[in-house]
């Protein structure tokens, strides 16, 4: 379909925000606490984009996949809430070309809304701390409802407060995670190249475009 969306939903963590930064440094902190071996910010990089839940779970197992001991857990995951509530934003950037981005989007009329994994908590003062919470209409953050993505209820609930149409409608982000959401929700969706995609090619898995960068959206979204 290449009618003009009638609304754009944007993801937060790897799309607008490199927040590894200030997560890299609230793990490693924590596991200090844990008299653990800390692991730096490139390790942790390709453990981010479902959630600090399991950003902590992968921490304490080193690993992106499996469980850890669940009263080690239980310790870790209050040590890394308190630790990121006081550093969300100290520092976190936004991407390159995200405020030449949004404005455009702005200019030319698109409902703009925001669907992220991350809590509530951090995201509301991590966008406002960055200056563009404005920008949107909803935020949907991973708390908002029971499920969050790759499930597409949380795009479809923003889609219905927007009053348009999933086909309508437009998913930004940069993961496997964000391509599943959209396509369950028959949205159509654009993958930033650079995000956290846990080492992955975001190509694999085919959006109906890539960009390096989200001032490119005034040329690439009228051709969808």
């Amino acid at each position: 379909m290449s009618d003009k969306p009638q609304m754009v939903l944007i993801d937060v963590d790897g799309t607008l925000v490199d927040s590894v930064p200030d997560l890299a440094w609230c793990v490693d902190e924590m596991m200090k606490v844990l008299e653990r071996e800390s692991w730096g910010e490139d390790r942790v990089r390709d453990w981010v984009g479902n959630g600090v839940e399991r950003l902590v779970r992968r921490a304490l197992i080193g690993q992106l996949d499996g469980e850890p001991d669940e009263a080690e857990f239980e310790k870790a995951y209050p040590l890394f809430l308190q630790l990121y509530t006081e550093n969300t934003s100290k520092r976190s950037y936004l991407y390159p070309g995200v405020e030449e981005g949004l404005a455009w989007l702005q200019r030319a009329g698109y409902p703009l809304g925001c669907v992220t994994n991350k809590a509530e908590q951090f995201t509301l003062p991590l966008l406002q701390d960055l200056g563009i919470y404005d920008y949107f209409g909803i935020v949907v953050a991973g708390d908002t409802l029971p499920v969050k993505k790759p499930d597409p209820t949380p795009l479809l609930y923003a889609a219905e407060f927007f009053g348009v149409a999933p086909e309508q409608s437009l998913m930004i982000g940069d993961s496997r995670s964000d391509v599943t959401a959209a396509r369950a929700a028959g949205f159509r969706i654009i993958c930033m190249s650079y995000g956290y995609n846990h080492g992955e090619d975001i190509r694999n898995y085919e959006p109906d475009a890539v960009i390096d960068s989200m001032a490119e959206l005034k040329t690439v979204l009228p051709m969808l």
